[in-house]
């Protein structure tokens, strides 16, 4: 990482693709694939059961 004269900061590609997703990402998915299965479990029974 090299800081410019204008106090930028440069990085290379292989240095700004190195962040790791943290956890949350992980709750993220986890949260909206449960609300998915949630949306089509109530659609299902509502359409579809008599």
């Amino acid at each position: 990482m090299v800081n410019t004269p204008e106090r930028r900061i440069v990085e290379t590609t292989m240095e700004a693709r190195q962040a790791e997703p943290g956890p949350s990402v992980l709750k993220l998915l986890i949260a909206s694939l449960g609300l998915a299965a949630v949306t089509l479990t109530v659609i299902w029974m509502f359409f579809f059961r008599a």
